[in-house]
């Protein structure tokens, strides 16, 4: 099957390749074929638009959100991606590859506790969301394929969260629902119906688009500033360096636990509350109530946010060299301050045994540990003509924990592609 066969106009889907995918129209050609011929097959009915919703990376603002903080953050390239036709009955039935159909009756979207941690879950708590915000919901059926790698920290379950969201956003409400409405809808799904305590960053990242510093002084209406990404001389890379996440909870909640420990030094609930002139001013006296650690990571958080800052200067200003200093000074942070590179619970070393590593590969920029820590993956930077980074990046890793991103501008959508 041709791109003719499938597209009326081929030059539209050809741009939209390469906008959202950073492809030519011919790399994705068998993922849009699977889906049409996926949804005939299971709706007996033929697919009338396609969605795609990103995956999202975290450039800097590490353990900063959930105290109130900032964070850089992009939207990528790899996606979750839909073929979806209307119904009237109030149904939402999703064929993702591999998985059985799944249905919710929109009109009726209970929260089941045996549901905690499945997708069904998450599909109903968005529509419980829209419903409960006095918006419009109603019923499609959707094929679903994605490339968002699971477990690689780029934020898969956002991905599908924020896809359901679009597509109730341009189905029943006229596309007039802003991208912060639908990143909390998300969240609320995640924490309320699927049972995973989360923070809005990576719902945002995906709603949003592009690159975006995001501040959560204002919890329930965070403040979006756009940067514009000039940066076309680097690769970027998340890789995974595997590891166990299951027993590290209590390293991860004892990161947001010590900094509002800090916060009520000063009679606050979280250390945004605090200015960062009442901090360097009161700070020696803090170390002593709450120990070396909680200090650190509370010194973690007010440069950190004010790297955020900079590293927007640097963009917006195509100024290479100090974005990539910043980028290098937030992972050593992370590491010496945060303290997120390694935890005794865990039992490994990945995460640092691979930040060491990659600082003598030849193109490597700059380096940081990636999203929560402790286990999991490291962004990676590197100079885009230097010929031999990708090969040595995928020998030390494999090339199955090496992935190659790409920032796209475009949050979760609807495709202007007609069939």
């Amino acid at each position: 099957m041709s791109t003719a066969d499938i597209f009326a106009d081929k030059a539209a889907y050809e741009a939209v390749c390469k906008r959202i995918f950073h492809t030519d129209g011919a790399a994705q050609l068998n993922r849009f074929k699977g889906l049409i011929d996926a949804h005939k097959a299971c709706f007996s009915r033929s697919a009338e638009s396609f969605y795609s919703s990103p995956g999202r990376i975290e450039i800097i603002g590490n353990h900063t959100d959930h105290n109130g903080g900032k964070v850089l953050c992009a939207s990528i390239n790899f996606d979750t991606l839909a073929a979806v036709s209307s119904r009237n009955d109030g149904i939402i039935e999703i064929k993702s590859a591999g998985y059985p159909i799944m249905r919710v009756d929109v009109n009726n979207p209970e929260f089941s506790s045996a549901e905690i941690g499945t997708s069904l879950a998450l599909v109903k708590g968005v529509a419980d969301y829209y419903i409960r915000s006095g918006k419009r919901v109603g019923g499609f059926s959707a094929t679903m394929t994605a490339n968002v790698p699971k477990g690689s920290g780029v934020s898969s379950s956002s991905s599908f969260e924020l896809i359901v969201a679009e597509i109730l956003n341009v189905m029943y409400n006229g596309s007039e629902l802003d991208a912060i409405f639908k990143a909390k809808a998300s969240q609320y799904a995640e924490n309320v119906y699927f049972g995973k305590p989360s923070g809005l960053m990576d719902q945002s990242a995906i709603a949003l688009g592009g690159v975006n510093l995001i501040d959560f002084c204002n919890l329930e209406q965070p403040a979006v500033k756009k940067a514009h990404w000039a940066f076309d001389d680097l690769d970027i890379y998340v890789i995974s360096t595997g590891g166990d996440h299951s027993n590290l909870t209590d390293d991860y909640a004892a990161i947001p636990a010590e900094m509002k420990e800090v916060a009520a030094c000063f009679g606050k609930k979280l250390l945004h509350e605090i200015s960062r002139e009442q901090w360097e001013s009161e700070k020696k006296s803090v170390e002593t109530k709450v120990g070396r650690r909680a200090f650190l990571r509370a010194e973690h958080f007010f440069e950190e946010n004010e790297r955020v800052e900079n590293a927007v200067k640097a963009i917006d200003g195509a100024d290479e060299r100090a974005f990539i200093d910043i980028v290098n000074a937030s992972g050593l942070s992370s590491r010496n301050k945060l303290q997120n590179t390694y935890s005794a619970r865990g039992g490994n070393r990945n995460l640092e045994n691979a930040l060491d590593k990659v600082v003598s590969i030849e193109g490597v920029r700059a380096s940081r540990v990636h999203g929560g820590g402790f286990a999991g993956t490291i962004l990676v930077l590197t100079d885009k003509n230097s010929k031999n980074t990708d090969g040595r990046l995928r020998a030390e890793f494999g090339s199955e924990n090496v992935f190659k991103l790409a920032i796209r501008e475009d949050g979760a959508t609807r495709l202007e592609l007609e069939i």
